[in-house]
């Protein structure tokens, strides 16, 4: 005869793999409408805060990539995941950390400046590895946040070229809460189409979360970042 404490853990499984079905066609849909294949598309489940419980439910639905915004809790994670769970790094990345996150994750995704590269490039070709970013970039204009200015990513893209061990093959924003979503990410469109006859490497559009699912995809996104949609409210 199962536990209380059985029944809610099989209860939190199985509500975490209805919701992952429910934002699978979200983005399904969204695809659909502007005839995009939703094979396109990439969900990232963002675990921030989350127990390791809840990733191994989600791997048991299915799910693989997981991101996190804090090398601490990512190492803690790591320890402890299932086997089939893939991580990235979502969060701002303090230069004494990199060491932490450097080729544990398949992406940092908010690669924002020089110095910030160039330590993930030394780290990780002191260690034989190459390390795939995403250059994080400011389309709102928000200078008390993070991110690259978009007249600087060029500069950035350059440099990032000129060294070992790290590779940017995309970028990355996050809209203001006041802003219009779909005008920031379709900038960020806009930003990626103009620099790929000069980088080619920029395959990646890393946008859109739980509540603008549908207008990141329409704009072109091929990573979806969805924490509360899959997981509920953050754990206190």
């Amino acid at each position: 005869m199962g536990t209380a404490h059985d029944s809610r853990a099989a209860h939190t499984q199985a509500g975490i793999a209805d919701r992952l079905t429910a934002v699978r066609a979200r983005i399904a849909a969204a695809a659909r409408r502007v005839d995009r294949d939703p094979g396109e598309v990439r969900l990232l489940a963002i675990s921030k805060f989350q127990p390791v419980t809840a990733v191994r439910a989600a791997v048991a639905a299915g799910q693989h990539d997981f991101g996190e915004n804090r090398a601490q809790e990512l190492v803690a994670k790591l320890d402890e995941a299932p086997a089939g769970a893939r991580w990235h790094f979502v969060g701002r990345l303090q230069r004494n950390k990199v060491k932490q996150v450097v080729g544990r994750v398949e992406l940092i995704h908010s690669v924002d400046r020089m110095s910030l590269a160039e330590a993930i490039a030394a780290s990780a070709a002191a260690g034989g590895l190459l390390q795939r970013v995403l250059i994080q970039v400011d389309v709102a204009g928000e200078l008390q946040k993070g991110g690259c200015a978009p007249d600087d990513v060029p500069a950035l893209l350059e440099r990032i070229g000129e060294l070992d061990g790290i590779e940017a093959v995309g970028l990355m924003t996050i809209p203001p809460v006041d802003a219009d979503p779909a005008a920031m990410f379709e900038r960020l469109r806009a930003l990626r189409a103009r620099l790929l006859p000069s980088f080619p490497e920029l395959i990646e559009l890393s946008m859109g979360m739980s509540a603008d699912v549908e207008a990141a995809v329409a704009h072109g996104a091929t990573i979806v970042r969805v924490g509360t949609a899959i997981f509920g409210p953050r754990p206190r």
